[in-house]
């Protein structure tokens, strides 16, 4: 693989880190009708009671405590393009995780913890001969200007999910997922509502296309994002007599799907000794791209 393309497998485990350890911040398909899907029906039944149903799907999803999560997430700019694939379960109070990423053929054994990620690497790959990685979440985050109003944060997400008016969702009809019915909303999110929505409005422009898919309990069963974000180039391409200063553009498609509520999570941290902090590069890579 070209050190552009190992670029964006480190992309693709960074963002699917990220989701891991975060409930109710989905997914993409770029408008997709998604599996299952049966027809649109646009605006049809009531419009007030669609904008409810989304309103309080994240409060209703939360209530069952834990949930099993398949994830996918993709990430392409210019021409390199890379997949990866998760399945786990999720504390949908606290945001703890397990999860197993599979990436370009590579398992990748995954933990959040009071908010740190911790990533056991395929052999070899692990800095410090260390087999897992950490990064503070929370950290980052702070020292990005996010401080607690992270998207990363249930509470957050359900407080913006708040802000939603009745122009903002569509009824898209109905789809079934791992035998469950559901009824398809599009919601265009207004991402200056959205917890730092100054700074992410710069990195995703003014508005957030999502769907969501909710059972008879209003529960979210199948959530998508579609995002299209502006990364700056490494300082090898800065570099590069041939390669361009100015931003590229990354497009990150994810996507999450709930079942079995109620489940078991037990995520803990993997002893000091096996542990290296990776933190720091996280956030020059993040100053990088600011």
């Amino acid at each position: 693989m070209s050190r552009a393309g190992n670029g964006r497998k480190v992309c693709v485990l960074g963002v699917a880190g990220v989701l891991a350890g975060t409930v109710l911040t989905g997914c993409g398909d770029d408008g997709g009708t998604g599996d299952g899907a049966r027809g649109s029906s646009g605006k049809g039944g009531t419009q007030e009671q669609g904008t409810q149903a989304v309103r309080s799907a994240y409060d209703r999803t939360a209530e069952e405590d834990t949930t099993r999560v398949k994830l996918q997430v993709r990430t392409s700019a210019q021409s390199d393009s890379a997949t990866a694939n998760g399945q786990g379960a999720v504390d949908l109070d606290d945001g703890d995780s397990v999860m197993t990423v599979t990436v370009q053929g590579q398992r990748i054994e995954q933990r959040v913890v009071d908010q740190v990620l911790y990533q056991k690497m395929p052999k070899g790959q692990a800095p410090g001969k260390k087999p897992w990685i950490k990064i503070d979440l929370g950290e980052v985050a702070g020292r990005q200007g996010d401080g607690d109003q992270s998207m990363s944060d249930p509470a957050q997400s359900a407080a913006y999910a708040k802000g939603i008016t009745d122009k903002d969702v569509t009824k898209k009809g109905t789809a079934t997922i791992d035998g469950v019915e559901t009824t398809r909303y599009r919601v265009s999110v207004d991402v200056a509502k959205l917890p730092n929505g100054d700074t992410l409005r710069q990195q995703v422009g003014p508005t957030l296309p999502m769907d969501v898919w909710l059972d008879e309990q209003g529960r979210m069963r199948r959530q998508q994002f579609d995002m299209t974000l502006q990364a700056a180039p490494t300082s090898t391409e800065r570099s590069s007599t041939d390669a361009s200063s100015s931003p590229q553009k990354v497009k990150v498609r994810t996507l999450m799907e709930f079942t079995d509520f109620g489940t078991e999570v037990e995520a803990d941290a993997p002893p000091a000794g096996q542990v290296t902090d990776m933190t720091g590069q996280a956030l020059e890579q993040g100053k990088g791209q600011s």
